[in-house]
């Protein structure tokens, strides 16, 4: 059977994922405390994947990268090149809305220590790849970080070093599509300066030219 875009809110197929879930939603009972949907155009030309949703950001919110440090610098980059329309202010209800884009995760759930295992993220591949089949209109994947980026590939059929990970690597997929990967704009990655926001910019632009050539 294949598996759907989204994943269910309540998937129990990685058991250390649902047991951190049913934990964190003890603790914190109005949180989301799911596996966090896909957000963004239906329409999208442009799929942005995530590793996963963070504890106190999508597994809080509901929508990926909402409430992490990583999605300030990821919602205000994809407006600054008009793939976004809005004022993001952290929270679902803010009326803030991508264009021509969608945004997803390797791993639908939050992973203790923002680390899910190599066999969570295999058991999570299927809503990865059915994600992408269903968007018609989509023409690059924008992978951030290595786990991002191998799924990516295993996804199409492809193993890591069929194209390895680089800040800025591009490769052609077999259905015809590319795949464009940056470092992942985690806080610890831009504190550090492995990733400024001159170099998380210039892989947007690069996206932007391949979408509008």
């Amino acid at each position: 059977m294949t598996a759907p875009a989204e994943a269910p809110r309540d998937c129990a197929l990685c058991p250390r994922l649902a047991a951190y879930r049913a934990e964190n939603a003890r603790a914190e009972p109005a949180w989301f405390n799911g596996a966090a949907p896909s957000f963004g155009d239906p329409k999208a030309e442009l799929l942005v994947v995530g590793l996963a949703p963070g504890r106190t950001g999508a597994n809080r919110t509901g929508r990926p990268f909402t409430g992490d440090y990583a999605g300030d610098l990821l919602y205000g980059t994809l407006k600054k090149f008009d793939f976004a329309q809005g004022t993001y202010r952290a929270d679902p209800a803010d009326g803030f809305t991508l264009k021509r884009a969608m945004i997803t995760n390797a791993v639908r759930c939050a992973p203790p220590e923002n680390k899910p295992t190599p066999a969570e993220i295999a058991t999570c591949r299927p809503f990865l790849s059915a994600r992408i089949a269903a968007l018609p209109s989509l023409r690059l994947i924008l992978a951030l970080g290595s786990i991002a980026h191998e799924s990516v590939l295993r996804a199409h059929a492809l193993k890591p070093g069929d194209a390895k990970f680089a800040h800025g690597a591009e490769s052609a997929l077999p259905d015809g599509r590319t795949l464009l990967s940056s470092y992942h704009c985690s806080r610890y990655n831009t504190q550090t300066r492995r990733l400024t926001t001159e170099m998380f910019e210039a892989v947007f632009a690069r996206a932007k030219a391949i979408l509008d050539r």
